[in-house]
């Protein structure tokens, strides 16, 4: 199947901050109604979110893997939840990644993304983070999509769906393949990473503190420290106390 990434490089702009790092992994794609029928009448949910100008901007809806989660079971599931609307997923398209600032961190995001067959359901802007949701046919996407690497993304499903269209037998294997159920390891991994995402970052360790040694006996007396407490004027080396503790770490 086509795959498209777009380069994971890292803006000039913010390789000079010093920010803390976040690895994000998800997963979501285009849910597509028609699927087996004629191309001209086939069309892709898609949802709108409105930026910081007031602009609206229009992508495929997605989601972070949770914990338990297969790719193919996120996509379905952030799907039903940004448009109200259920689907099976019929085949990989590829994956994007790329760079952006949130919260004072620096994140590197990963999205799986994935062909889906709507199967039921209503569209609704019911899901807080959307403003409006749309069924858009797929010639229009290219137009519609406010991404690049989700255009491009749209033009590999084109190619990806005529193939399977042609030969059923070939769409039904990749369908079975799609309805998976047990995470494998890098999905695993990344449902942990998304976990962990909106944990404080770790406290600094303190620094280790230094006692002084107290003086061996000598005309100018002997020096109480924490060491030598209760050593008497015997005049001999101070007992040695155990060393002090570090301060706090939160492992990362």
């Amino acid at each position: 199947m086509g795959k498209v990434k777009a380069p994971a490089k890292v803006p000039p702009n913010l390789a000079k901050q010093r920010l803390r790092t976040v690895r994000e992994t998800s997963a979501g794609g285009l849910m597509v109604s028609g699927l087996d029928g004629p191309h001209e009448q086939q069309c892709a949910a898609l949802i709108g979110r409105v930026d910081r100008r007031g602009r609206m901007m229009w992508s495929l809806p997605k989601g972070h893997i949770e914990t338990g989660e297969t790719a193919e079971q996120t996509a379905i599931r952030e799907v039903a939840e940004e448009t109200g609307i259920e689907g099976n997923v019929v085949a990989p398209l590829g994956k994007i990644d790329y760079w952006f600032v949130s919260e004072g961190k620096r994140i590197h995001k990963t999205v799986h993304h994935y062909l889906m067959r709507f199967t039921g359901g209503e569209l609704s802007d019911a899901d807080y983070e959307v403003a409006e949701v749309a069924w858009v046919p797929l010639a229009e996407l290219p137009r519609r999509l406010t991404y690049s690497d989700e255009r491009r993304l749209a033009r590999v499903a084109e190619d990806v769906i005529a193939e399977l269209v042609a030969d059923p037998d070939r769409m039904a294997e990749s369908e079975a393949k799609g309805a998976r159920t047990e995470p494998n390891a890098y999905e695993k991994a990344a449902a942990a990473r998304n976990q962990k995402r909106n944990e404080p970052p770790p406290a600094p360790a303190r620094p280790r503190r230094r006692r002084r040694r107290g003086r061996r006996g000598g005309g100018g007396g002997t020096e109480t420290t924490s060491e030598n407490r209760g050593a008497g004027n015997s005049g001999g080396p101070a007992a040695h106390a155990p060393p002090p503790e570090s301060g706090p770490h939160v492992a990362t």
